[in-house]
This record gives structure tokens, sequence and C-alpha cells, in this order.
């Protein structure tokens, strides 16, 4: 008591804390600050944070007009506030109205990221409460521009820059980073941006948006969370002539002197934050994101969103969709456009859980899912000129060169789209589909909106309104035949920041296939007889949070199952236990 208040005369803010509640020894924070992710707790019950003009400044702490008459008395912020109180819900509903003034997306965008660098816990308590307005804008589609133009509204840094010229020294730069419990790490070399392609350093948008969601979403505490993008160069012309470019200026190194840079960087996470630190690859091209989850998956905690992310909502989707289409998945044939990591990782995801089902083995399961690449369909003539991840998906067939003839040859009834390639799902495809399915199941997942591979308009009417459509980007209802369609949209952010939270309230220490089928299976589960009666597959993400809970006490109930979890004794109630871990982002009482 005597530090306490010797700190109060010091000029130091002492945060509100409840004594009564402990657990294991420690201290549980009652406005929900992520008590499962913590592995000492922390005491006493008070902790000092800056006070006054500083106060003021400091994002975590800064809660604006709502500092009340007796705060700005005790903590020194008299005369540096106008007079009026005003509620965070006030406060919400004011910046809310003028976010709505903005008609270019890329203006809300940088609005909410200065938001976030002033008042941090308002800023999530918009994105939660807004979420289905907010999401488009901190995520794609407009992510993807703010990246493109990142160098331009860069204003500070969000996250560390780990590029060629720190090799060597990686881990002291990830010791400059002020916190030092980190959970989640999400890292990009930004090569592979969205449908963009290669934006180099300007990638970071990337982490900065994921992580933004495994607050909102997932609940995880934002101080665990850490943004990172690794910086070996960029092949992008345009970025090495800019002059507002913010990364190396170079060609991207490749080789042994990448795998170098990357081998340091992974060992230098783990050294310094744990075996239990989750490290999401996101946005990696092609090439790199297989090696390094192939390499990596066995020595780290490590999650390709791109991947597994994508395959695991898509495959929820796909289950979800069988109440509307009908049968069982084993009953249907797939077509992909796309044979990079998300359509591979989709597919192989669909095998696992056709197999899992029907006990059959995955060599036979992979059987029933085609998919075409840009030399036309898969075949195994073709097989000793493919990439090793697309060998499993050669079959016997005659070749075929283009999308069209190959919806007319294998008669899927559920065509998926990764190609990164917009417009690619023509008006022919579209009809081809329709002509041989009652409903057809039309997934156009690229990403941003430009690349998608048909909109939703294009979907219903070359259907006649009978397609059960989903995509990557979001697309507004459209009206046909007097009748409301509202196109479901297919995004990550349904599974990674559940699934993550399901990691770390178990304490897993690897990710495992069964992981993300279980992901996949809670999040079908989620989808009402309300939702299917408007053609929607997802659950509307108003509900995203309590959604989120559920994948991850699915994920932590597998995880203890398959001997991965380090969190013991188990919790019995794993829904319970991760709504609890959450995070929320309602203002503290300062003493």
């Amino acid at each position: 008591m005597e530090s306490t208040l010797k700190e109060m005369r010091d000029g130091a803010s002492v945060l509100d804390m409840d004594p009564k509640s402990t657990v294991g020894g420690g201290v549980e924070d009652v406005y929900g600050e992520d008590r499962a992710s913590e592995d000492q707790f922390v005491t006493p019950w008070t902790f000092s944070v800056a006070s006054g003009y500083s106060l003021l400044r400091d994002p975590r702490h800064n809660k604006g007009l709502a500092f009340t008459e007796r705060e700005r008395d005790t903590h020194y912020l008299r005369g540096l506030l106008p007079p009026t109180v005003l509620s965070q819900e006030l406060q919400e509903k004011k910046l809310m109205d003028s976010l709505r003034q903005y008609q270019v997306p890329l203006q809300k965008y940088t609005a909410l990221m200065e938001l976030e660098e002033r008042n941090e816990r308002l800023f999530y308590k918009l994105l939660i409460d807004n979420v289905e307005e907010l999401l488009p804008v901190v995520y794609t589609p407009t992510v993807g521009e703010a990246c493109q133009k990142y160098g331009s509204i860069f204003r500070r840094p969000q996250g560390l820059y780990i590029s060629l010229k720190e090799k060597g020294k990686i881990l002291e730069v990830l010791r400059n980073w002020p916190e030092k419990s980190i959970h989640v790490i999400v890292v990009t070399d930004g090569e592979r941006i969205l449908g963009l392609g290669d934006l180099g350093c300007q990638g970071m948008g990337i982490p900065v948006g994921k992580l933004a969601l495994y607050t909102a979403l997932g609940g995880l505490r934002p101080s665990t969370c850490l943004p990172i993008t690794i910086d070996v160069g960029t092949n992008n012309e345009q970025l090495l002539k800019d002059e507002f470019y913010i990364g190396l200026r170079q060609r991207r190194a490749t080789g042994k002197e990448y795998a170098e840079l990357l081998h340091e960087f992974m060992s230098a996470v783990k050294q310094n934050y744990g075996e239990k630190v989750v490290i999401q690859f996101e946005d990696f091209a092609n090439h790199n994101a297989f090696e390094l989850l192939a390499k990596y998956g066995t020595t780290h905690l490590v999650f390709n969103d791109d991947i597994q992310g994508t395959a695991a909502v898509v495959l929820a989707g796909v289950v979800a969709a069988l109440k509307l289409i009908g049968g069982k998945l084993a009953d249907h044939s797939f077509l992909f456009l796309g044979a990079g990591e998300a359509g591979t990782g989709i597919a192989e995801l669909i095998a696992l859980e056709m197999s899992k089902q029907t006990k059959s083995p995955v060599e036979e399961t992979r059987k029933k899912i085609w998919l075409v690449d840009s030399k036309g369909l898969i075949v195994s003539s073709r097989k000793d000129s493919l990439q090793h991840f697309k060998k499993p998906w050669a079959h016997e067939h005659e070749p075929v060169n283009n999308l069209l003839d190959a919806v007319k040859a294998i008669k899927p009834t559920i065509l998926i789209g990764s190609s990164g390639v917009g417009r690619t799902f023509t008006k022919e495809v579209i009809e081809a589909m329709a002509s041989f399915n009652e409903k057809p199941l039309i997934m156009a997942l690229s990403n941003p909106t430009s690349q998608s591979e048909c909109t939703a308009e294009e979907a219903y009417t070359g259907t006649q309104g009978r397609a059960i459509f989903a995509s990557g980007s979001p697309f507004d209802p459209f009206e046909y035949n007097g009748k409301v369609f509202v196109p479901g949209q297919s995004n990550n952010a349904y599974i990674f920041p559940g699934f993550g939270l399901g990691l770390v309230i178990s304490g897993a220490i690897r990710v495992h296939d069964d992981m993300l089928l279980a992901a996949s299976e809670a999040l079908a589960r989620q989808v009402t007889k309300e939702n299917f009666d408007k053609g929607l597959i997802y659950p509307p993400f108003s509900k995203i949070r309590k959604i989120s809970a559920e994948i991850a006490a699915n994920v932590a109930a597998k995880a203890y199952e398959l001997g991965l979890a380090t969190r013991l004794p188990r919790p019995e109630n794993l829904v319970k236990y991760a709504e609890s871990c959450m995070y929320t982002p309602v203002y503290r009482t300062y003493r």
C-alpha cells in the first residue's frame, strides 16, 4: 500500500484490479485480459502507468473524454481535456458517424489506424460492435489497397521490420520489441499479397490487419500479438522506382540467402518467446509457403493461413452447403480453378474430411477432386512437369486445356476458384454448371474483389437464381426475379482468430490436420436454419466472437485428445473457458 501511495504521489496512475479473483496463486483480471494465456500471473493487484499529458499519449491507457472528474483530478489531467465527460458508448457513436462520412474506403482505413494509435480500447470497441461494417475496411478488400499505398500512408511503425540488414542480429531485433509475452506472430515476406503480387515491405498491412482481427474476433490481448515483415527485397519494378517506398531497394533474395535468414528468424522466435508462440505465415509465394510449412511444422507451432486457414473455412462452407444441395461429402465431385497454396490446401483438407467420414484412404478420396491450373486440367500425363504439391492431384484423364472444357468433362457439383485471376468463371462456365446441377455450389474465393472469379450477380443470373454462392471478398445482396439473395463470404476471419485462441488456451505445441478439421466442423455447426433459408452457408459475422469461442473449444479439445496440449489440467467446459479468456475493450476504472 505504501509503495502504491508513493507511486501516486510521483505522478503514476494506478489501474483498478480486483484482488478477490485469484487463479493459480495469482490475479485474474476481471476486465477480460486473457487470463488463460498468462504463464505467470502478476502481483501485486495494482500496476503503474503514465500520468498527465503522457497518459493522453499512451494508446493502451488513454480514454480521451471518458476520463471521469475524479480521474482527471487524481491523474493530473485537469485542463488537458475539454470539460465534457463522454461515455465510451457516446465516443463510439461519434466516431462511427464520422467514419460514415468518408466516401473512400482507404480514408476509413487511415482513420481507423489513427484511432488505434490514439486509443486502443476504443478502436477495438468499434471493431467488435460494428464488425460487419468495418471488416471490409481493416481486412479484405481495403487492406489490399492500403498495402499498395503503404509507403504514402505510413505514419508510424506498427510491428517489427526484419530485413537482410539485420542478418545475424535477429534475436536482438526481437528483444527491441517492448512486449515480452507474445502469443501470436503473423509474419509475411510480402511476395504474394492477396491477389496483388509482390508488394515487398509494404505487405506489413496484412500482419497488422490480421492481428487486429485476432483481438477483435478471437479475443487475444493486443499486447500479445506481434506483426512482422521479413524484407528480402522486391521484384516489383514500380516499387523499386517509387521515392516513397519504405523497404530495401533491391531484387528479392532467394535460395541459400533467403533460407538462412528465415531459419535465423524461426530459431530466434523460439529462443525469445518459447515453444508455444503461434507463428502464422501470411502471403508467402507458393514455393516458399509449402517449404516453410513442411520444414518448421515439426519443430514449431506454425500455421499457414493461405494454405490451412483458407482450407478450413472453405471446408466448413462445403459441409454446411450439403444441407442445401443434399448428399454426403463423398457424393460430390469438385473442380478447382487454381492449384497454388490455397487450391491444393483446400483440396487436401476436403480429401482428409472425406477420408475420415468414409474410412477410405486419402489417396482414394483425392480422386473426387480435380484441379485446373494455367496449363489446363492436372492429369497424370503432366506428372513429370508438375510442382511437388500438384502431383497428388494428377488423375487419369485425357488432357483438357481450359476451364470450360474441364467443367463439361468432369461435370462437378462444386466449383471453387482460387486462381487470383478475376472474371475467370465466365457466363459459359456458370451456365455449364447450371446445366447438370439443380443447385450448383460456386465459390469465387480470390481477393480482393477485383480478382474474384465472378460476382454474386453473375453467379445468380447465370444459374437462374439456383446457385449457392460464396466469395472471398464481400458482395452486396442481389435481387433476381423478386427474390433477394445474400451472398456468403468465405472469409478466413471466420477461422484463424478462433483457431489461434484454441492453440493458446490449450498451450498447444504443434498444429495437426485434425485440429483444422475440428475448426471446420465447429464453424459448419454455427450455420442456422435461418441462415440456410437465405441461401447462406456461413453464419453472420455479428456473432463472430461466439463462433470463435466454439472453434477455439473444438480445437483445444482436439489438442488435448492428441496429447499436444500443455496447459493442464484440462478445463471442464472449454467453450466457457474460451469465452472467459477473451479480451474485452471496455474502459478500465482508474483509482
